[in-house]
């Protein structure tokens, strides 16, 4: 089965101390949202998971199936099934969607032997579930976008990618109520036993369509509290003061 182990784990970013000893245990078929107020360091730990170079591991460790990642390029995890779905995901001007799923796809699972056509007619199909038509297959990655169909289109990578466990940061942020629901659709399609999501968010707005098995509350770098989705709806009434002060 697959299992994510984050011990102890401290971090910083240009010398500031973010992540202060942060323990979480992600196996396939749970689903965990991480809540927190601004700066509490939810985007940071996505981006120490999955390797950014800006972010300094201090401390602690980041298992995948057994394996120690503490060490490992971002390419490497990517191989090895993580997979970070950006807050504000970049545009690469003069990269084709196309090309680009393609050649991500083949550096990931090289074993599969999916002819061109049989991926292209998949991923037409995945394009049309997340509200995107075939006209975004030649444009350039995220150029021009808007936020919407820049999260959406972190979704359709989630999809043809096939990650094991899924950083979610914040992919409910700039989308109306009609793209949430079809993202939300597109999360629960995909989900199965041997797929495990963290889901970065500040609000509870899509826990409402997506029931996550625990809710973490990240303040000042460290777990703070966890529960499960009754405690998303206790932040959404009250905010997180109540928490800081226990």
């Amino acid at each position: 089965m697959t299992e994510l182990r984050i011990i102890d784990l401290s971090a910083s970013v240009n010398g500031k101390k973010i992540l202060n000893g942060v323990n979480l245990h992600i196996k396939g078929g749970e689903i965990h949202a991480l809540m927190g107020p601004n700066g509490a360091g939810k985007s940071t730990l996505g981006n120490v998971l999955i390797g950014h170079p800006n972010y300094v591991i201090e401390g602690g460790s980041i298992t995948l199936d057994g394996k120690e990642f503490v060490d490992k390029t971002p390419e490497e995890r990517a191989r090895a099934g993580l997979f970070l779905a950006f807050q504000s995901p970049i545009a690469i001007p003069g990269v084709k969607i196309s090309s680009f799923l393609r050649t991500a796809y083949k550096q990931l699972h090289p074993e599969d032997k999916t002819t061109v056509t049989q991926f292209y007619d998949r991923v037409k199909k995945e394009l049309k579930k997340v509200g995107l038509d075939e006209s975004f297959l030649s444009r350039s990655v995220n150029d021009g976008f808007s936020g919407g169909e820049r999260k959406r289109l972190e979704i359709l990578q989630m999809v043809i990618l096939r990650p094991k466990i899924i950083i979610l940061d914040e992919i409910d942020s700039g989308l109306d109520v009609d793209a949430l629901n079809l993202v939300a659709t597109e999360i629960m399609d995909y989900f199965n036993g041997e797929v495990g999501f963290l889901m970065i968010t500040h609000y509870q707005r899509i826990l409402k369509n997506i029931d996550p098995n625990f809710v973490h509350v990240l303040v000042n770098g460290r777990i703070a509290k966890e529960g499960n989705k009754e405690l998303a709806v206790q932040i959404e009434e009250r905010g997180y003061d109540w928490i800081r002060s226990e």
